[in-house]
């Protein structure tokens, strides 16, 4: 298979677990059923229930209110070969913002419960940090899976055949973490191929991207990779914030720094910019993290 179809194969895979199915049952809530990527784990991803979470949320508003904010928490393990069926609450509706509580299950019980906001396109005042200076382009950057041969097989099948195109500033942490141990990276990322037009998958799609490598800053800091033996992670909950829209299918750059870890979790935040400089959104997540040998 050719990158291209390869590309594109990936991509309509993400595209196919996108597309929920509305159920005719009902309850006080709108229920939706979704796939599952496929991941060596086991363990569903954390951006794919984000994104499905959010795309359930989005079919029961108006295309004109577009989601501004979420906040998710992740409640158990995903089973990657189970569908998940999501059931949409709808919280508020005012006459600009809307809020909407979605809750993704398996097996009866949640895995996953988010908040999310919605709004209305409104003027107002305006202003974002700026991107930072002296970051190489993306075409300046091997993909990540080029940069590390060694690792595990089911591993590089997974960073070969997901939708992403992910490229480290400093350098992937895969299997060692070469540099200065310091909470902050730089990721450029985008969706391989190109997405339909419609806003809402992009949205979508960037809440997907925005679970990938956030949590490197907390490990870079530490010099821990993420072949070390023993080494555990799980993402607690997540928080995203949409500024200005943008394609997940071009080029953004997603700057990460970890402010504090402490008592077996780390925080790490995040700021997504367009290729010129626009800030699309932000991010903050804290994680569990147990390493070998440190105090439990």
């Amino acid at each position: 298979m050719t990158e291209e179809a390869r590309a594109e194969a990936s991509v309509d895979l993400l595209l196919d677990v996108l597309d929920l199915d509305e159920s005719s049952a009902r309850t006080t809530e709108d229920i939706f059923t979704g796939r599952s990527h496929a991941m060596p784990s086991g363990r569903i991803y954390g951006g794919q229930v984000l994104a499905q979470s959010l795309i359930a949320a989005e079919r029961t508003m108006p295309p004109e209110r577009a989601v501004h904010s979420m906040h998710g928490y992740f409640l158990r393990p995903g089973d990657a070969s189970q569908g998940l069926t999501i059931a949409v609450d709808r919280i508020h509706d005012g006459r600009s913002f809307s809020t909407r509580r979605s809750q993704a299950y398996q097996n009866g019980v949640p895995i996953f419960s988010m908040i999310a906001s919605f709004q209305d396109e409104s003027p107002g005042v305006e202003h974002a940090v700026p991107m930072p200076d002296g970051i190489p382009a993306p075409d300046d950057l091997a993909p990540d899976e080029e940069l590390v041969a060694g690792v595990h097989p089911l591993s590089m099948r997974m960073l070969r055949d997901r939708p992403a195109d992910v490229r480290h500033v400093e350098g992937p942490i895969y299997l060692a973490v070469e540099g200065e141990h310091r909470p902050h990276q730089a990721v450029w990322m985008r969706i391989r191929s190109q997405m339909p037009d419609d806003p809402r998958l992009h949205r979508a799609a960037l809440a997907y991207l925005s679970d990938m490598t956030i949590q490197e800053s907390i490990l870079r800091a530490h010099g821990v990779s993420w072949a070390l033996s023993g080494l555990k992670v799980a993402s607690l909950d997540h928080a995203m914030w949409w500024h200005r829209p943008a394609r997940a299918d071009h080029w953004l750059l997603y700057v990460q720094e970890s402010p504090n870890a402490r008592g077996g979790r780390g925080l790490a935040s995040g700021r997504i910019y367009t290729r010129d400089g626009a800030l699309v959104a932000s991010v903050a997540q804290e994680i569990m993290i147990r390493v070998p040998g440190e105090p439990s």
